[in-house]
């Protein structure tokens, strides 16, 4: 919770001074009442619904099986842009997502190989997990839909980079509202004295900006962009990529003995990703 809080309130004075540069206004210019309706939605979804249930999910079920049900994330995208978008997917798409998930999941299930594969997982757990794809997934489509709203309202006469630079005034609204509701949620548990911990802690505070800079604040911004131009089954999939791609960096700073099993993995979600395009 105390994560969360530091991180959206980082990211909003982050994506304020890149906004101020680029188009000279540090808040999210133009944006109208629709836009702070369906992106602010998004933010309830995706961060308070969906980060809330995931954290959870990892005391219940871990942070392997956690993140092997947020797989669950496009599907979820694809059928939530088909019900409020239209968008629909093609069986070859369908296909591409289907072998790229695999490859994650064969990632995320080669690691800790000393715990076998278990099937008494609790319930609460798995029930955390599924929210949690459910939340991501749907969050990103309500985050498209607000930037739909979002680019109707920018008027002509707009700074120029307006438009390339929407989705981080985007992510700058959402971290607003989801910062804000991580707040109310910390102060009614009772939290803001770790709270007050965390940010006299210079370590602590390091790493949480370390963590704004890649995800919030950089990371939420890119995958706006990248539902902005595609199927948000297809963006959501390749985003999903991470427990793949996390073993590279993984090999760098920590070292650590790369298996086989995930280096099938990654190369089998990379041929997936690729399919999107050569199909």
């Amino acid at each position: 919770m105390v994560t969360n809080v530091l991180r959206l309130v980082l990211a909003t004075l982050f994506l304020g001074l890149v906004l101020w540069i680029t188009i000279g206004h540090p808040y999210p210019v133009f944006a109208d009442g629709k836009t702070w309706l369906w992106l602010g939605l998004s933010a309830v979804v995706g961060y308070l619904f969906g980060d809330w249930c995931l954290f959870n999910c990892y005391t219940f079920i871990g942070p392997r099986f956690g993140q092997l049900l947020m797989t669950l994330a496009p599907p979820m995208a694809a059928v939530a842009s088909w019900a409020m978008l239209g968008e629909t997917l093609g069986w070859k798409s369908i296909f591409a997502m289907v072998v790229t998930l695999s490859g994650i999941a064969i990632s995320i299930l080669s690691r800790d190989s000393g715990n076998h594969f278990r099937l008494d997982l609790p319930l609460k757990g798995i029930l955390l997990g599924i929210g949690a794809g459910i939340g991501q997934g749907v969050g990103l489509v309500l985050s498209k839909i607000g930037m739909q709203h979002y680019s109707a309202a920018i008027p002509g006469d707009a700074p120029a980079l307006m438009e390339t630079m929407m989705p981080f005034a985007s992510t700058m609204l959402r971290a607003i509202i989801g910062g804000a509701g991580f707040l109310v949620m910390l102060v009614l548990s009772g939290g803001l004295g770790k709270l007050k911990k965390a940010i006299g802690d210079p370590v602590a505070m390091k790493y949480a900006s370390i963590i704004t800079l890649f995800g919030p604040a950089l990371g939420v911004s890119l995958s706006l962009m990248a539902v902005r131009y595609a199927n948000a089954g297809i963006a959501s999939t390749i985003m999903a990529m991470t427990p793949a791609l996390i073993i590279i960096p993984e090999l760098i700073f920590k070292k650590k003995k790369i298996r086989l099993k995930e280096i099938i993995g990654l190369a089998v979600s990379l041929i997936g990703v690729a399919l999107f395009f050569l199909l």
